[in-house]
Parts: structure tokens; C-alpha cells; sequence
């Protein structure tokens, strides 16, 4: 009796093996974006923080005001005609949770980007279900965080709050960006102690100008009056991603 064998995409063994290694890259942006385009999800004020900061903690207070900042985002975009601004964390406890949590306060959805690690990282409750998404590859996930971000609010965090911060930092002055995304730095204290980013103009590693990349604000209510300043009318209406020219249905 002769066996059929699997066609190439519908066998694990093929699709979980080192050759198949694009086709699973390759589904960590499609399926995000199919989803994302299904809920008219194209817009998020992205929330970067510690995983390991809680209510009561030693910095508890920030992950209090995320929540209430993700409150007021929420609420504020409820206010907005047309696109909604949604809010967006990585999913997991922390910063993240208190971000969806904030959304959730306000009766709006939230995206969480969430990525299986051998600890802190599992996906919070807050999250909309619709909206809840697991990555196995940083860079894809990164992608996604900037891909429909109109903003980025970065309470204190370690080294993956840093490194997505400086992902965004680093795309905006190199000009990989096609429209400008405010980024806002939550907790001036922290954040100018952990980096010196006066010393990295001195030393000439980065220019006076890249200091305009970003700015300090430590108040849910200033933040959101911050947000909404820098927030134009190209923010709030352009439907494109940030930086790539995949589109939501045929092409014209």
C-alpha cells in the first residue's frame, strides 16, 4: 500500500526543523497582521516597563500610574473619531500588565505581544483575547511593537525595556521611520540615572539633536497632555505601518 507523505507545510517535522526555520519567521508577521487587519487594530500607544515591578513594590508607584495613564490613553481615545489609539504592551506581568489592566479599567481593548521565556514572561489576564498574540523570535516581536506604534511610553525596566526603547531610538535617527513617533521616557529619576545620556553627547557617540528623541514626564495626567501635544493629525489618521508598505486588503 503506497503512503502519501505530508505536503511540506502541513508537516511538523519540516515546518519545526532548522530549513523551516523562514516559513515560522515568515508567521510571526503574517498571522499579527491578518489578525490585526480582522480587527481594525492600526494605532497603539505602546507601553515598555519591567516585568518585574508590582503594586506595593519597591517602585510601585509605576506600575499604579502605567495603569492609570493606560486608563486615560483609553478614554481618550474613545473621544477620537475615526482610528482608535489602542493600547499595547509584551503581554506579560509588570509594566505590561498594568498597561492592559489600564485599558481594560476604561472599557477598551488592548494588544499584548507576548513571548515564551523560561521565566516572568507569561501573558497577563488583562489582555483582549482577540488581541493576544505569542512570539517565539525578539525581533519579530520588536517589529510588531513598532510597526503600528504612534507612540511609546517606556516606564523603567531592564534590559528588555532598554533594548526595545533603543530599537525605536535607533530607527527614529537613523530616519528608518516614516513618520515620527513620539517616544516619552516615564520616571525622570530612573531613567537619568541608569543611562547618562548627557555623557553620551560629551563623548560624541550620539549628537546634541538626538536628545529630541525623546522626552521626561513622571504624572499620568502632564503624560497624557503630553501625548496629545505631540500627537498630530498625520498620527491619528495615516494607515500605513511605521515603517513598511504591507497594506490591510488588495492593493488599488
Amino acid at each position: 500500500m503506497t503512503v502519501t507523505p505530508p505536503l511540506a507545510y502541513r508537516d511538523p517535522s519540516f515546518i519545526d526543523s532548522e530549513e523551516g526555520r523562514p516559513i515560522r519567521i515568515v508567521s510571526e508577521y503574517l498571522a499579527p497582521m491578518k489578525i490585526f487587519c480582522e480587527q481594525g487594530v492600526s494605532a497603539t500607544v505602546v507601553f515598555f516597563g519591567s516585568a518585574r515591578l508590582s503594586s506595593g513594590g519597591p517602585l510601585g508607584r509605576y506600575y499604579d500610574e502605567a495603569t492609570e495613564l493606560a486608563r486615560l490613553v483609553t478614554e481618550w481615545s474613545a473621544t477620537l473619531t475615526g482610528q482608535k489609539l489602542l493600547v499595547c504592551s509584551g503581554g506579560g506581568p509588570g509594566i505590561m500588565e498594568a498597561a492592559n489592566r489600564g485599558a481594560r479599567l476604561a472599557g477598551g481593548r488592548s494588544v499584548g505581544l507576548n513571548i515564551g521565556l523560561p521565566h516572568e514572561q507569561v501573558p497577563n489576564p488583562y489582555t483582549t483575547p482577540e488581541l493576544s498574540f505569542e512570539f517565539h523570535y525578539f525581533f519579530m516581536r520588536k517589529l510588531w511593537f513598532a510597526h503600528l506604534a504612534r507612540a511609546l511610553i517606556a516606564f523603567p525596566g531592564g534590559f528588555g525595556t532598554i533594548d526595545e526603547l533603543f530599537e525605536i531610538l535607533t530607527l527614529a535617527q537613523t530616519r528608518k521611520l516614516d513618520r515620527s513617533i513620539p517616544v516619552f521616557l516615564y520616571g525622570p529619576q530612573y531613567w537619568r540615572e541608569v543611562i547618562n545620556f548627557d555623557a553620551l553627547v560629551r563623548h560624541g557617540t550620539i549628537g546634541a539633536e538626538d536628545l529630541k528623541l525623546f522626552e521626561f514626564v513622571d504624572h499620568p495626567v502632564a503624560a497624557l497632555e503630553r501625548l496629545k501635544a505631540c500627537m498630530s493629525l498625520d498620527h491619528l489618521t495615516a494607515a500605513k505601518p511605521s515603517f513598511a508598505r504591507s497594506r490591510c486588503g488588495p492593493a488599488p
